[in-house]
């Protein structure tokens, strides 16, 4: 009896890791797989020259003008005046009007965390609280990549990728800024969050969104992927600190309500629809990549979201769906003065590309495989 059967050879190895110690996430792909990814990686270069064409949005953080500055003069005179003896919501009542400001919905006003404990805390005192909130967070992610990397030469790579991810967070003239402590807090609680410690992850996370509310995209994130995960206990403190915060923006509402007039004018609403390429703008404007030719940069941004995708930890995972979240955001809902709504995952994004060169080798090597089918004959 003849009988023919198709025999697979084994997988052709794509040698030792370049900088990581681990393989990429694509090591294992099929050479199909490899191809399909390496075109998806094409279109998302491609992808993010689009935001060649977006206008820039006036008050870039590094300007030093413009929208930022404005709003940074605006949370700074609320300070001012809590500090002199005034009550938050009629005093920013009071100065939105003067700015010119919309006060309608009630989420046109801050919440009031940050500019109370600013109020009844020294300058100097905050600014130092800040710093240490920055080397708090570098160090908790210089024990994750030390794990991550073989040598020392790409662990001090990151280390300066994230250095640059926070150059606009070092600004002491920003930091009366809510996004600067909710991201600075974001990117803490993912280097804290692990699957057997997360309590602390989530403490930060409830923290980020009473500064700022826009930090409900990140928890929301972090419990779904938990729960996905079949961290039951994990993703029910997730939810938990939601429920706080719809609280909180209930007593916030009614506190709004009452030193809100009638003839107040309305917020023109947050449905930019500016696309992809508004976010990639926003990352190019809120790190280190502002100093970078335009068309260098917006490669770069799409290279370091790749090089989040291969590096194989749990925590990778959680920081990409997080940016695709905020780029979901920011193209639906933000307007080209809310820019900076990409200072709440700024932080992180360069890092992806220390995580890059593994990952493009192995795909590159996947998809040169030309492994064929052998064709095996058994005769009895």
């Amino acid at each position: 009896m003849d009988v023919v059967g198709l025999a697979t050879p084994p997988p052709v190895p794509t040698g030792a890791p370049l900088w990581l110690a681990m393989p990429s996430r694509f090591a294992g792909l099929s050479r199909s797989q490899a191809r399909w990814a390496l075109g998806l990686l094409a279109l998302l270069l491609g992808a993010t020259l689009l935001a060649l064409a977006v206008p820039a949005p006036a008050g870039a953080p590094e300007g030093g003008t413009g929208e930022v500055q404005t709003d940074v003069a605006l949370y700074d005179s609320i300070v001012s005046a809590i500090r002199g003896g005034g009550d938050y919501y009629g005093v920013a009542a009071k100065e939105l009007r003067r700015g010119g400001y919309p006060l309608k919905p009630f989420i046109t006003f801050r919440l009031p965390a940050l500019a109370v404990i600013q109020a009844h805390i020294s300058p100097m005192v905050i600014q130092a609280v800040l710093f240490a909130l920055i080397a708090a967070t570098a160090g908790a992610w210089f024990v994750r990549f030390r794990a991550a990397f073989v040598r020392k030469p790409p662990l001090v790579f990151a280390m300066l990728l994230l250095a640059g991810g926070m150059v606009v967070f070092i600004q002491r003239g920003l930091i009366g800024f809510h996004e600067i402590w909710a991201g600075m807090l974001i990117a803490l609680s993912l280097a804290l969050r692990r699957n057997d410690r997360w309590t602390t992850a989530v403490a930060i996370g409830l923290i980020a969104m009473l500064i700022r509310e826009t930090a409900l995209v990140y928890v929301a994130i972090m419990g779904i992927l938990a729960f996905a995960e079949g961290h039951r206990r994990e993703a029910l403190g997730w939810g938990a600190t939601i429920l706080v915060l719809a609280v909180v923006l209930g007593f916030h509402a009614h506190a709004v309500a009452d030193v809100v007039r009638s003839t107040d004018p309305v917020s023109p609403g947050w449905m930019g629809l500016l696309g992809f390429g508004f976010f990639v703008k926003t990352m190019m404007l809120s790190t280190a990549l502002a100093v970078v030719p335009a068309v260098l940069a917006a490669l770069l941004v799409g290279l370091a979201l790749f090089g989040w995708a291969c590096w194989a930890d749990p925590v990778a995972l959680r920081v990409l769906t997080v940016f695709c979240g905020y780029a979901a955001l920011l193209g639906l809902f933000g307007r080209p003065d809310t820019f900076y709504w990409g200072l709440m995952i700024a932080p992180l994004l360069l890092v992806g590309l220390a995580f890059a060169p593994d990952g493009l080798r192995d795909l590159v090597a996947r998809a040169r495989d030309r492994r064929r089918i052998i064709v095996t004959r058994l005769v009895r």
